[in-house]
Formats: C-alpha cells, sequence, structure tokens
C-alpha cells in the first residue's frame, strides 16, 4: 500500500527532478485521462478482445476455417456445434472470423507502418525545405487527395494484382496525403521558433533538425490522425476484399465473407451479418479510442 502509494506520489509530483520522471509522469497522467473516458476505455477493451482472439485463435477455434463440409452448409447459428453457424461451404463462421480478425490487424498494422512514416517525411521535407520542393510535394499530395480513397486503391490494386500485400500497398498510397498535410503544418510553425534559430547557430545541419527536433513534435498529431484513420482502413480492406482485391479465397478475409454471404442475405442472414458486426465492432472500438487519444495527446488540452 504505502509503495504504490509512494509510486502514485512520485509520477504526480509538480515538480520533476530529472528527465524519466517527467516522462513517465507525463505517461501516467495520460492514462489517467485516457481511462476516465467511459468510451474510450470500452475502445480499448473491445480493440484488446479482439487482439487477443486473434492471437490465439487456434486455441479458441472449434473447427478448422478451410473445411468444407457441404452436408453441414448453411446451418443457423447454434446448430452442429457452430456457435455462429456455417456457410455456403459448411465451414464454420465462429473459426472463420477468429483468422480473419489476424488478417485485419494485419492489414492495419502494415498500414500503420508505412503511411504516417511516408506522410511525415514528405510533409516535413515539404515545410522544412519551402521554395520549389514545397511546392512540387503539396501538388502531389494535392493529386493523391483529389481521388476518393477507395477509388484510387481500387485503381492500385487492379494495376498490382489481387492479394493482401498488394491491397497494403494501395491503401498505403492512398493514406499517406493528410498525414504528409498535418506533418507540413506542424512543420510550417516550429521551424522559426527561437530554439530552432539557437539550434542552427549550434551548427545543426537540415537533417538533424528535422529529425530529432521536429519529427518528435508532429509524433502526437500524428497518432491522433492515425487512431481516427484505423476504421475507414479497416473499412478499405474490407471493401477490397468484398470486391475480390484483397485476400484471396479461402483466405477468412472479413470483406470476402460478406461477399460471400450477400447471396443468402435474406434466407441465412447470419453468412453476412456476423462478419459485417465484427467490422462494426473493430471500427467502433478504434474510433472510440481515437477520441479518447485526442483528449490525451492534444497540446491544447490540459492533462495535469
Amino acid at each position: 500500500m504505502s509503495t504504490s502509494q509512494g509510486l502514485r506520489d512520485w509520477l504526480l509530483s509538480e515538480e520533476p527532478t530529472s528527465r524519466r520522471q517527467a516522462k513517465y509522469a507525463s505517461w501516467y497522467k495520460g492514462w489517467l485521462t485516457l481511462r476516465s473516458n467511459t468510451l474510450a476505455m470500452l475502445g480499448l477493451f473491445v480493440l484488446a478482445f479482439l487482439i487477443l482472439c486473434a492471437i490465439f485463435a487456434p486455441f479458441l477455434a472449434t473447427h478448422d476455417p478451410f473445411a468444407q463440409d457441404l452436408g453441414q452448409r448453411l446451418l443457423a447459428p447454434g446448430e452442429g456445434g457452430h456457435f455462429f453457424g456455417t456457410d455456403h461451404l459448411g465451414r464454420d463462421i465462429y473459426s472463420r472470423l477468429l483468422y480473419g480478425a489476424r488478417i485485419s490487424i494485419y492489414i492495419v498494422l502494415l498500414v500503420v507502418m508505412v503511411a504516417p512514416l511516408v506522410g511525415l517525411i514528405v510533409g516535413t521535407v515539404s515545410g522544412y525545405a519551402g521554395g520549389w520542393i514545397d511546392v512540387v510535394l503539396m501538388r502531389v499530395t494535392d493529386i493523391f487527395l483529389a481521388f476518393p480513397r477507395l477509388i484510387l486503391a481500387l485503381a492500385f490494386v487492379a494495376a498490382l494484382g489481387a492479394g493482401i500485400e498488394n491491397a497494403v500497398l494501395a491503401i498505403s498510397l492512398t493514406a499517406w496525403p493528410p498525414y504528409a498535410r498535418i506533418a507540413r503544418a506542424e512543420t510550417l510553425t516550429i521551424r522559426n521558433s527561437d530554439y530552432i534559430h539557437a539550434i542552427k547557430l549550434q551548427g545543426a545541419g537540415p537533417f538533424r533538425i528535422v529529425t530529432k527536433h521536429i519529427w518528435p513534435l508532429c509524433i502526437s498529431s500524428l497518432v491522433i490522425r492515425v487512431t481516427l484513420d484505423m476504421a475507414g482502413i479497416i473499412l478499405t480492406a474490407a471493401g477490397l476484399g468484398f470486391l475480390g482485391l484483397g485476400a484471396q479465397p479461402p483466405s477468412p478475409e472479413w470483406g470476402a465473407m460478406i461477399s460471400d454471404g450477400r447471396q443468402y442475405i435474406l434466407d441465412h442472414w447470419w453468412v453476412a451479418t456476423i462478419p459485417g458486426i465484427a467490422i462494426f465492432a473493430i471500427s467502433l472500438a478504434f474510433n472510440l479510442l481515437g477520441d479518447g487519444m485526442r483528449d490525451v495527446l492534444d497540446p491544447k488540452e490540459d492533462n495535469s
């Protein structure tokens, strides 16, 4: 009891004695802010639950997600030992949902590792360099922003070929422009600051200034945008899967599962509805968590 209270007092100290204490205190205050947001915690709980289901899918699945049994096709939820019923090929929908969560989270992670990084590099270089470099990079960004994301992703996937990797690349190529705009706006407000001029006088070059002093200040804004964009990434991936341009059969991708079940929606609603509920749940979870992360990371908010 005394140890935990002492740690809490140390984290909430108004006068940190070291940089490490200040960093840990900032993280702890951010966690307290996030914890006070009920909807954000609900989103975090749902997301953590889905991630755990994806990780332990081999242990939680009751059937082989690829095994077909035409004698068990289109069983209603609860029949024949199938929690969520079976699809038109007799495959267990519950097991396919678990393995499909792996595909959705895999796509999100790859896109999140590529798109924000590209946007950060383009935006900070554009904002710091200025001149013709800024004009060229921003006009390229405007071209990408002029097209609806799903339509542009469809064009890229059609050119590259169907598949998960090509879908990830296509989504990344359409997702980076907003991050570039945010990074450029942050850079324009930072580059003429007094401390940037002081760093220049100390002999720091453009590369060091951008990577060591501008990028860290852009991260919070990009993280907020990333968490709010994850739902859109999942919906785009599901849309590509629905059209047959994402994960290919027999992969249990949620969008492809909806596509397979759409012709049975009136008589056997569960085939398409249950994957749709899964997409809705993970999209809503990311939106709720993203809204909470905005409250935590927004520099205009007082988290003390």
